[in-house]
């Protein structure tokens, strides 16, 4: 089937709420006239999302990169951070915003997550924090990395952006490192359509954090720091209210098309399944998959052929980020020091996987793959 034959497929599609929900939503917020500022919708959110996650303090943005600058800046980061190249740029962006250096280390074969055996060989006198990333929804080795952080004095600020939801054995994987950054971007299991968030351990960490996202303002008439305009509006607020109520279902869709991927391209030469460590609780965001030499055809043969029959899968993450013009002149962006990285970046195609993708949908995807 050609793409002219059906609608195009992409790798993940927002699991959108009904309209007939959101309606009553808009009309409260056009009754009270607050569109922004904290209003009623941003306030029940943040508490909502509290008690899903099982954290105590969190703080809404109007999208996740503006959480990761400002998390940067809440605790105060200079000089340079370790962190992966194997990320959304945003990971590294926030960075350079901030006027950090960041230092690339390779990841681990198996999670693709920063690797804790890279680390400490990267670590000098100007390092002051840990970037590490939840790629996939895959939980990092956050003991390892909080033991590298406390031998050194080194902050852990964790981009969560894929982990909605995800949990180990002693409850939210947002609980770890000093803070936890979230993305509702439309493409992540939880939206709303834009945002973002940062989970905070305490409430003095998060009251600085919403000063920071509000312009530095503590009052009318005070502003403490140099603050950004990082504000989450009440429809973000009022969509991710009404989408909240549907998440256990859009998990359970989730989990059935993984496991179907999983069942049908196990066993298939060339195509290995992207092992991830089980979690207590997983939100299967993304379905990774390793397409090796052993197979005829390459990664991006097969990307081309999914392509042409109108499913748009991913080659996420590549390029890596250390080979963006703007990082590629780090010492640590050099390909010997990125080997796993550099290979996962040639071999991982991530599969259209979403609530609403059908049996027939995903069937084609599948018998696409075991034809090249």
């Amino acid at each position: 089937m050609s793409n002219s034959d059906s609608k195009p497929i992409y790798v993940t599609q927002p699991h959108l709420p009904p309209l007939e929900e959101v309606i009553p939503y808009l009309e409260q917020i056009w009754a009270n006239h607050q569109l922004t500022n904290g209003g009623p919708f941003h306030v029940r959110l943040e508490q909502a999302l509290c008690d899903y996650l099982g954290v105590e303090h969190i703080s809404l943005f109007a999208n996740g990169t503006l959480a990761l600058v400002t998390a940067l800046q809440a605790l105060r980061i200079t000089g340079e951070v370790i962190t992966t190249p194997y990320s959304f740029v945003a990971t590294a962006h926030s960075l350079l915003w901030n006027g950090i250096k960041p230092v690339f280390v390779d990841i681990d074969p198996q999670t693709l997550n920063l690797d804790p055996d890279k680390i400490e060989a990267a670590i000098t006198p100007q390092t002051t924090a840990i970037l590490p990333v939840h790629v996939y929804g895959c939980p990092c080795d956050t003991k390892r990395i909080q033991k590298i952080a406390d031998t050194y004095g080194l902050k852990v600020i964790y981009d969560a952006a894929h982990a909605f939801g995800v949990e180990d054995e002693g409850g939210s994987i947002l609980r770890h490192g000093d803070l936890s950054i979230l993305s509702f971007h439309a493409t992540k299991v939880f939206t709303t359509f834009e945002g973002g968030a940062i989970i905070s351990p305490d409430e003095k960490t998060k009251k600085r954090i919403d000063h920071l996202k509000n312009f530095g303002f503590a009052d009318e008439v005070t502003v403490v720091a140099p603050g950004i305009n990082g504000k989450m509006n009440e429809f973000q607020a009022a969509v991710g209210l009404a989408q909240l109520k549907h998440i256990k279902h859009a998990l359970e869709a989730r989990k059935e098309i993984h496991e179907r991927y999983r069942k049908s391209l196990s066993e298939f030469n060339g195509v290995s399944i992207q092992i991830q460590p089980i979690s207590a609780r997983n939100n299967y965001s993304y379905f990774p998959l390793f397409v090796t030499a052993e197979n005829q055809s390459s990664r991006d043969e097969v990307y081309g052929i999914l392509k042409k029959n109108g499913i748009h899968a991913r080659r996420y993450f590549f390029p890596l980020i250390s080979n963006f013009p703007m990082y590629r002149g780090l010492p640590s962006s050099k390909q010997n020091n990125l080997p796993i990285a550099t290979k996962a970046a040639e071999q991982i195609l991530c599969l259209p996987i979403f609530p609403n993708l059908t049996h027939n949908d995903q069937e084609r995807i599948i018998n696409l793959i075991l034809k090249t």
